[in-house]
């Protein structure tokens, strides 16, 4: 883990960046649109809802958005409808990488994700391309404080239901099963943990290491790039790239 959290490191997390345009509660809306599509408009019969409810709360999303969110994505107020697509390849250095998007016109975001890879040495490769080298895993991250316990959150995260539990620096990882997933979160969340994230993510088997200077910066600005667009939802890869304090 070279003592930083794979969570910064492996997952193009869109917090900052988003914040600043304004675009992380478009992004979360169109997850809750696929939410109500598969499983109905009340949270209490619908664990995915509920899962994206609790997202949206973590990233401060008024109440008013999210029923709004809702209330669109159940056709009170629009009949957009939205898919999920995942998009795979290359980046320099053999660095796989893996684009979830949620789009209402795929010719556009197969053009934009395809633009993204070729913009910075790059290929979009097949389905399937690169998605062996992952593992879909369920992953809570909790901030780690300096009165944490770690036994006691291990124990509290293995009776939850999860798989394992890291902990780091700044924060303790917890691993479940996606079919666990929900169950434990919420489990947690019942313990009155709150969450830096929780979702279900593509967790690489192993990491490239990149330490070439201008091969670093080409991947970053690639992630950057995917991070920009609006249908993209959640960027995944296996690159161990070194801290940016450090470069």
């Amino acid at each position: 883990m070279s003592g930083h959290s794979k969570w910064h490191n492996i997952q193009a997390k869109k917090g900052k960046a988003d914040a600043a345009r304004g675009a992380v509660f478009t992004k979360i809306g169109r997850e809750i649109a696929i939410a109500v599509r598969e499983g109905g408009v009340n949270p209490d019969s619908n664990g995915k809802l509920r899962d994206v409810i609790a997202k949206a709360k973590a990233n401060n999303m008024p109440n008013d958005n999210i029923q709004r969110s809702i209330k669109k994505a159940s056709g009170e107020l629009s009949n957009v409808v939205y898919e999920q697509i995942t998009y795979e390849g290359y980046a320099p250095g053999g660095v796989a990488i893996i684009v979830e998007t949620i789009t209402d016109n795929r010719n556009r975001t197969a053009s934009d994700v395809r633009h993204c890879f070729a913009k910075y040495d790059g290929n979009m490769g097949t389905t399937g391309s690169v998605s062996f080298m992952f593992d879909e895993k369920g992953l809570i991250v909790i901030e780690r404080t300096p009165d944490s316990d770690e036994d006691e959150m291990m124990m509290m995260a293995l009776d939850a239901g999860a798989e394992d539990m890291k902990a780091l620096d700044d924060a303790f990882e917890i691993y479940t099963s996606p079919a666990d997933f929900h169950n434990v979160r919420e489990a947690l969340e019942q313990q009155g943990l709150s969450f830096i994230s929780a979702e279900v993510q593509m967790i690489p088997q192993n990491l490239v290491a990149v330490t070439d200077p201008d091969t670093v910066t080409k991947i970053r600005k690639m992630l950057d790039l995917f991070d920009e667009s609006d249908d993209v939802q959640n960027v995944f890869h296996n690159a161990d790239l070194p801290d940016e304090d450090d470069e």
